[in-house]
Protein backbone atom coordinates (compact mmCIF):
# COMPACT_ATOMS: atom_id res chain seq x y z
CA UNK A 1 0.00 0.00 0.00
CA UNK A 2 2.65 2.32 0.90
CA UNK A 3 4.35 1.62 -2.69
CA UNK A 4 0.62 2.93 -4.26
CA UNK A 5 0.16 5.62 -2.20
CA UNK A 6 3.90 7.19 -3.04
CA UNK A 7 3.10 6.85 -6.54
CA UNK A 8 -0.61 7.71 -6.57
CA UNK A 9 -0.40 10.13 -3.19
CA UNK A 10 -3.92 10.88 -3.18
CA UNK A 11 -5.61 8.12 -5.23
CA UNK A 12 -8.80 7.20 -3.77
CA UNK A 13 -9.58 4.36 -1.39
CA UNK A 14 -11.74 2.17 -3.94
CA UNK A 15 -8.93 2.88 -6.24
CA UNK A 16 -5.97 1.78 -3.91
CA UNK A 17 -8.18 -1.35 -2.84
CA UNK A 18 -7.79 -2.42 -6.36
CA UNK A 19 -4.34 -1.95 -6.89
CA UNK A 20 -3.44 -3.81 -3.47
CA UNK A 21 -6.01 -6.10 -4.63
CA UNK A 22 -2.76 -8.74 -5.91
CA UNK A 23 -0.73 -8.13 -2.88
CA UNK A 24 -3.45 -8.83 -0.06
CA UNK A 25 -4.00 -12.11 -2.19
CA UNK A 26 -0.34 -12.57 -2.20
CA UNK A 27 0.30 -12.60 1.77
CA UNK A 28 -3.49 -14.13 2.75
CA UNK A 29 -4.61 -11.08 4.28
CA UNK A 30 -8.23 -10.84 3.75
CA UNK A 31 -9.60 -6.89 3.82
CA UNK A 32 -12.51 -5.58 1.40
CA UNK A 33 -13.10 -2.01 0.62
CA UNK A 34 -15.27 -1.22 3.58
CA UNK A 35 -12.11 -2.64 5.68
CA UNK A 36 -9.35 -0.57 3.82
CA UNK A 37 -11.68 2.75 4.35
CA UNK A 38 -11.59 1.64 8.31
CA UNK A 39 -8.40 1.13 8.94
CA UNK A 40 -7.47 4.22 6.66
CA UNK A 41 -9.77 6.23 8.55
CA UNK A 42 -8.39 5.26 11.73
CA UNK A 43 -4.74 6.41 10.97
CA UNK A 44 -6.41 9.64 9.21
CA UNK A 45 -5.57 8.34 6.09
CA UNK A 46 -8.68 9.13 4.29
CA UNK A 47 -8.28 11.50 1.53
CA UNK A 48 -10.07 15.09 2.39
CA UNK A 49 -12.13 16.55 -0.83
CA UNK A 50 -11.54 19.96 -1.58
CA UNK A 51 -14.15 22.47 -2.79
CA UNK A 52 -12.57 25.49 -4.36
CA UNK A 53 -13.74 27.54 -7.16
CA UNK A 54 -12.23 30.32 -9.27
CA UNK A 55 -13.49 31.62 -12.89
CA UNK A 56 -10.61 31.36 -15.66
CA UNK A 57 -13.81 31.74 -18.24
CA UNK A 58 -14.82 34.84 -20.07
CA UNK A 59 -17.77 34.24 -22.42
CA UNK A 60 -19.16 37.62 -22.56
CA UNK A 61 -17.46 38.34 -25.78
CA UNK A 62 -18.77 38.94 -29.47
CA UNK A 63 -17.28 36.05 -30.86
CA UNK A 64 -19.68 32.90 -32.42
CA UNK A 65 -20.25 30.39 -29.83
CA UNK A 66 -21.28 26.80 -30.99
CA UNK A 67 -23.79 24.87 -30.07
CA UNK A 68 -23.87 21.72 -27.51
CA UNK A 69 -23.39 18.71 -29.64
CA UNK A 70 -22.81 15.81 -26.87
CA UNK A 71 -25.82 16.92 -24.54
CA UNK A 72 -27.18 13.19 -24.39
CA UNK A 73 -24.96 11.70 -26.41
CA UNK A 74 -23.52 8.11 -26.02
CA UNK A 75 -19.48 8.27 -26.90
CA UNK A 76 -18.57 4.45 -28.61
CA UNK A 77 -14.71 5.04 -29.08
CA UNK A 78 -11.69 6.90 -28.46
CA UNK A 79 -11.27 10.27 -30.28
CA UNK A 80 -15.05 10.46 -30.73
CA UNK A 81 -15.21 13.51 -28.32
CA UNK A 82 -13.14 15.70 -26.84
CA UNK A 83 -13.55 17.75 -23.52
CA UNK A 84 -11.36 20.74 -22.93
CA UNK A 85 -10.83 23.03 -19.97
CA UNK A 86 -8.62 25.80 -18.80
CA UNK A 87 -7.57 26.01 -15.05
CA UNK A 88 -5.29 28.06 -12.80
CA UNK A 89 -1.89 26.76 -11.35
CA UNK A 90 0.34 28.75 -8.43
CA UNK A 91 4.20 29.24 -8.24
CA UNK A 92 5.87 31.24 -6.13
CA UNK A 93 6.93 32.82 -9.63
CA UNK A 94 3.48 33.91 -10.34
CA UNK A 95 0.61 32.07 -11.92
CA UNK A 96 0.36 29.67 -14.56
CA UNK A 97 -2.71 28.56 -16.71
CA UNK A 98 -3.50 24.81 -17.89
CA UNK A 99 -5.47 23.95 -20.78
CA UNK A 100 -6.12 19.96 -20.63
CA UNK A 101 -8.11 18.17 -23.72
CA UNK A 102 -9.38 14.98 -22.74
CA UNK A 103 -10.81 11.91 -24.76
CA UNK A 104 -14.23 11.06 -23.08
CA UNK A 105 -14.78 7.95 -23.79
CA UNK A 106 -11.20 6.65 -22.48
CA UNK A 107 -10.44 9.53 -19.78
CA UNK A 108 -7.30 10.12 -21.34
CA UNK A 109 -5.17 13.45 -21.43
CA UNK A 110 -4.70 13.67 -24.93
CA UNK A 111 -3.20 16.98 -24.87
CA UNK A 112 -2.20 19.84 -22.56
CA UNK A 113 -0.46 23.16 -22.55
CA UNK A 114 0.62 25.24 -19.79
CA UNK A 115 1.69 28.91 -19.67
CA UNK A 116 1.73 32.65 -18.01
CA UNK A 117 -1.46 33.27 -19.40
CA UNK A 118 -4.72 32.03 -21.11
CA UNK A 119 -4.15 33.83 -24.43
CA UNK A 120 -5.15 31.54 -27.45
CA UNK A 121 -1.72 31.07 -29.22
CA UNK A 122 -0.87 29.50 -25.61
CA UNK A 123 -4.08 27.46 -24.93
CA UNK A 124 -4.16 26.27 -28.71
CA UNK A 125 -0.58 23.91 -28.14
CA UNK A 126 -2.84 21.42 -26.30
CA UNK A 127 -5.02 20.96 -29.18
CA UNK A 128 -2.14 20.58 -31.66
CA UNK A 129 -0.71 17.75 -28.86
CA UNK A 130 -4.32 15.93 -29.18
CA UNK A 131 -4.60 16.55 -33.02
CA UNK A 132 -0.90 14.53 -33.11
CA UNK A 133 -1.87 11.38 -31.35
CA UNK A 134 -5.18 11.14 -33.23
CA UNK A 135 -5.50 7.83 -35.25
CA UNK A 136 -7.41 8.52 -37.67
CA UNK A 137 -7.98 11.78 -39.16
CA UNK A 138 -10.32 11.21 -41.18
CA UNK A 139 -12.91 10.83 -38.87
CA UNK A 140 -14.56 13.81 -37.32
CA UNK A 141 -13.87 14.31 -33.70
CA UNK A 142 -16.34 16.84 -31.58
CA UNK A 143 -14.12 19.58 -28.92
CA UNK A 144 -16.48 19.99 -26.48
CA UNK A 145 -15.59 23.17 -23.98
CA UNK A 146 -17.00 26.19 -22.19
CA UNK A 147 -17.85 29.45 -23.71
CA UNK A 148 -14.19 30.99 -23.31
CA UNK A 149 -12.84 33.50 -25.63
CA UNK A 150 -9.78 31.36 -26.15
CA UNK A 151 -12.27 28.69 -27.65
CA UNK A 152 -13.91 30.99 -30.05
CA UNK A 153 -10.83 32.58 -31.17
CA UNK A 154 -10.24 32.22 -35.12
CA UNK A 155 -7.11 30.82 -34.44
CA UNK A 156 -8.45 27.81 -32.77
CA UNK A 157 -11.82 27.68 -34.92
CA UNK A 158 -9.34 27.83 -38.11
CA UNK A 159 -7.29 24.85 -36.45
CA UNK A 160 -10.12 22.33 -35.41
CA UNK A 161 -12.18 23.38 -39.01
CA UNK A 162 -9.10 22.40 -40.80
CA UNK A 163 -8.51 18.98 -39.24
CA UNK A 164 -11.89 17.75 -39.07
CA UNK A 165 -12.43 18.70 -35.69
CA UNK A 166 -16.31 20.25 -35.24
CA UNK A 167 -16.65 22.41 -32.36
CA UNK A 168 -19.09 21.85 -29.09
CA UNK A 169 -19.56 24.72 -26.28
CA UNK A 170 -21.93 24.83 -23.31
CA UNK A 171 -25.24 26.68 -23.70
CA UNK A 172 -25.72 29.75 -21.10
CA UNK A 173 -22.21 29.08 -19.05
CA UNK A 174 -23.40 25.99 -17.45
CA UNK A 175 -20.23 24.83 -15.67
CA UNK A 176 -22.07 21.32 -15.52
CA UNK A 177 -22.28 20.88 -18.95
CA UNK A 178 -18.37 20.10 -19.42
CA UNK A 179 -18.34 18.49 -16.00
CA UNK A 180 -16.06 15.92 -17.07
CA UNK A 181 -13.18 18.77 -18.34
CA UNK A 182 -13.45 20.25 -14.95
CA UNK A 183 -13.67 17.12 -13.05
CA UNK A 184 -10.15 16.40 -14.63
CA UNK A 185 -8.81 19.64 -13.51
CA UNK A 186 -9.63 18.87 -10.00
CA UNK A 187 -8.35 15.59 -10.64
CA UNK A 188 -4.53 16.49 -11.72
CA UNK A 189 -4.63 19.12 -8.98
CA UNK A 190 -5.31 17.86 -6.24
CA UNK A 191 -4.38 13.99 -6.48
CA UNK A 192 -1.01 15.06 -8.12
CA UNK A 193 0.26 17.68 -5.27
CA UNK A 194 -0.88 20.78 -7.73
CA UNK A 195 -3.48 22.42 -5.72
CA UNK A 196 -0.62 24.03 -3.62
CA UNK A 197 1.77 26.83 -4.30
CA UNK A 198 4.62 25.60 -6.04
CA UNK A 199 8.05 26.55 -5.68
CA UNK A 200 8.45 27.52 -9.52
CA UNK A 201 7.71 27.34 -12.90
CA UNK A 202 9.99 25.17 -13.87
CA UNK A 203 8.98 22.93 -10.68
CA UNK A 204 5.14 22.86 -11.79
CA UNK A 205 6.11 22.15 -15.79
CA UNK A 206 8.40 18.82 -14.49
CA UNK A 207 5.52 17.70 -12.18
CA UNK A 208 2.59 18.12 -14.56
CA UNK A 209 4.40 16.38 -17.41
CA UNK A 210 5.17 13.47 -14.60
CA UNK A 211 1.83 13.57 -13.00
CA UNK A 212 0.23 13.65 -16.53
CA UNK A 213 2.15 10.78 -17.36
CA UNK A 214 1.09 8.41 -13.86
CA UNK A 215 -2.80 9.57 -14.75
CA UNK A 216 -2.90 7.98 -18.10
CA UNK A 217 -0.48 4.58 -17.52
CA UNK A 218 -1.15 4.12 -14.12
CA UNK A 219 -4.62 5.44 -12.33
CA UNK A 220 -6.76 3.31 -12.33
CA UNK A 221 -10.81 4.72 -12.82
CA UNK A 222 -14.44 3.59 -11.54
CA UNK A 223 -15.77 4.23 -14.97
CA UNK A 224 -13.56 2.10 -16.86
CA UNK A 225 -14.30 -0.56 -14.13
CA UNK A 226 -10.79 0.14 -12.61
CA UNK A 227 -8.59 -0.02 -15.98
CA UNK A 228 -6.27 3.00 -17.28
CA UNK A 229 -6.88 5.63 -19.44
CA UNK A 230 -4.06 4.04 -21.82
CA UNK A 231 -5.34 0.71 -21.69
CA UNK A 232 -9.38 1.87 -22.88
CA UNK A 233 -7.64 4.27 -25.56
CA UNK A 234 -5.89 0.92 -27.30
CA UNK A 235 -9.16 -1.33 -26.51
CA UNK A 236 -12.82 -0.94 -25.47
CA UNK A 237 -14.28 -1.59 -22.53
CA UNK A 238 -14.58 -5.29 -21.56
CA UNK A 239 -18.58 -6.43 -21.55
CA UNK A 240 -20.24 -7.05 -18.23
Amino acid sequence: MDQQRKVLPKVGTRKLHHLIAKELQCTGLKMGRDGLFSLLRHYGLLIKPRRRYVQTTNSKHWLHKWPNLVKDKAVQGPDEVWVSDITYLRTKEGTMYLNMVTDAFSRRIVGYAVAENMETNSMIKALQMALAQRRNPQKPTIHHSDRGVQYCCKEYVAMSSTNNVLLSMTQNGDPYENALAERMNRTIKEEFGMDRTLNSKEQLRHLLSESIALYNSKRPHLALKMKTPDQVHKTKIPAT
